[in-house]
């Protein structure tokens, strides 16, 4: 059986720097999980954002279209 030694975290009192706060405009989770119209459409990405996506989606355990989809809601819900 291996044990992991875990490192004690140590804070400091230095500054951020100069911090900037933003409204926070992504969804709760309960916002995540509603039913909504879909229209399929046919579109052209770089190797490289699905590359991304793709990985993160495994990480995730979910697919990369749900992930990329979800993205544009919120960006489209925020700038409406």
């Amino acid at each position: 059986m291996s044990t992991q030694i875990r490192k004690k975290i140590r804070y400091t009192d230095e500054s951020l720097g100069d911090v900037r706060i933003v409204d926070d405009f992504l969804p709760s989770p309960d916002e995540l999980v509603f039913k909504e119209d879909n229209v399929k459409v046919t579109i052209t990405l770089s190797k490289a954002s699905i590359d991304f996506f793709k990985k993160e989606a495994k990480k995730h355990h979910t697919q990369y279209q749900k992930m990329i989809r979800r993205l544009l809601d919120v960006y489209a819900e925020h700038h409406t």
